[in-house]
């Protein structure tokens, strides 16, 4: 077995191949050109997107070169697989606009070099397709009945699948067909919730290149894909009941990102250390076979330095010792600012609690304190008619609440 499929393998990146032995052979003979693709639906990519970048460095660690496909194309439908219902419908501009926020991320992460690495957006050869031209030429090559197979498909028709969905195979079929011919593309990528797609464009590479017989070699094309990433409970990885963990940091801090990974359940320590971390495996299990509690810091740690750079993960681990083992530097725990003028007469606690972001509601803030989880500078608060003044401060100056057991806020009077 090639090496690099070996590592796919035993860091849990491989769930089906649709000819295992031939792209193993293929990667023994020299560097191949593959692809992963993200469609650009909102301005960030979020933890559970970056599944298939994480391969790609690991095949590019292996000389292989990899194609980042961001679909500024695709985007304009959307992709049914894994989606109960139909997207909504986005503004080119604004699809625009997130093509260039997704690229800066994932330049940052993979590092673009034009060569080894790069990206390339499906709207260059999308947007101004020629419907029946298309349709002649590449949807002939499709059948209704083997698409309808797909679980996809099945599962939409249930709750009702648009026509312009039901496209969007034929989309990506055609952006392997694309990078093939543009890039010598000849691997596709990607979450198991993509194989009908991969398999379509791997067979459109054989209709339109090989004829009626074996593809001869020039033409060889193979689909790659990974387990759908769930946590030990079932649920989607890199979800949580605020949503989903984002790169932006203006949408997920880099704090309550490094929380996230912190907060893993025990038994999804090693697996995410497999997927999410560069580590060496023996590594790993050495860390994973000592202190959970430090092997989840270490993960949070490693996790939050590739995504945001040492310095903010840095931070992050000196707030969160700050924050829940009297460590670290409090200046990096997440801060709210309130006016030193509405403390000085005294502010009620659910007041005090709301202003500082933790709760969505008062309600939810003073049923929060009457189950006993507020406290301030680490004593219990459990009167919702308390009110808070400026002899409450810690010896900073400062107040530091505390709901629940994961949410803090150092409050900052200016």
């Amino acid at each position: 077995m090639n090496k690099a499929i070996e590592t796919l393998k035993e860091r849990g990146f491989f769930a089906q191949c649709t000819d295992l032995e031939g792209l193993s052979a293929k990667m023994d003979e020299g560097p191949i050109t593959f692809y992963v693709g993200c469609d650009p639906t909102g301005p960030s990519l979020h933890i559970g997107h970056m599944v298939p970048f994480f391969a790609l460095r690991h095949l590019r660690e292996f000389g292989h070169h990899g194609i980042a496909l961001i679909g500024g194309g695709t985007a304009r439908i959307g992709d049914p697989s894994g989606k109960t219902e139909m997207r909504k419908m986005i503004s080119y501009e604004q699809i625009d606009a997130n093509v260039a926020s997704i690229q800066k991320q994932l330049d940052k992460f993979i590092g673009f070099d034009g060569k080894t690495a790069f990206s390339d957006n499906n709207k260059n050869w999308l947007a101004d397709l020629n419907y029946i031209d298309f349709l002649r030429d590449i949807g002939s090559c499709f059948s209704v009945n083997k698409m309808l197979t797909f679980e996809a498909y099945k599962q939409r028709l249930e709750r009702g699948l648009s026509f312009i969905e039901f496209n969007y195979q034929l989309l990506q079929a055609y952006d392997f067909f694309m990078l093939h011919q543009r890039h010598g593309c000849s691997l596709q990528i990607g979450g198991d919730d993509q194989w009908g797609n991969i398999t379509a464009g791997v067979d459109l590479i054989r209709r339109k290149l090989g004829g009626t017989t074996e593809l001869n070699e020039a033409h060889q094309a193979y689909g790659l894909t990974f387990p759908l990433i769930t946590r030990s409970d079932g649920k989607k990885m890199g979800k949580t009941e605020k949503g989903a963990i984002f790169l932006d940091p203006n949408l997920t801090s880099v704090f309550d990102f490094f929380q996230y990974w912190r907060n893993v359940a025990d038994a999804d320590v090693r697996k995410f250390f497999l997927l999410f971390t560069f580590l060496p495996v023996s590594e790993i299990d050495t860390i994973c076979a000592g202190n959970i509690n430090e092997a989840k810091e270490r993960l949070a740690y490693e996790v939050t330095s590739i995504i945001h750079g040492k310095e903010e993960a840095d931070k992050a681990l000196s707030g969160a010792k700050a924050a829940f083992s009297g460590e670290g530097d409090k200046t990096h725990m997440p801060t709210a600012e309130i006016e030193k003028s509405t403390v000085e007469n005294g502010i009620g606690v659910i007041d005090l609690f709301f202003n500082a972001g933790l709760g969505a509601t008062k309600s939810d803030i003073r049923r929060l304190i009457q189950q006993g989880g507020a406290a301030i500078n680490g004593k219990s608060v459990t009167d919702v008619k308390a009110c808070v003044s400026l002899s409450d401060v810690d010896s900073d100056g400062e107040f530091v609440l505390k709901a629940g057991k994961k949410k803090i806020v150092r409050v900052v009077l200016k």
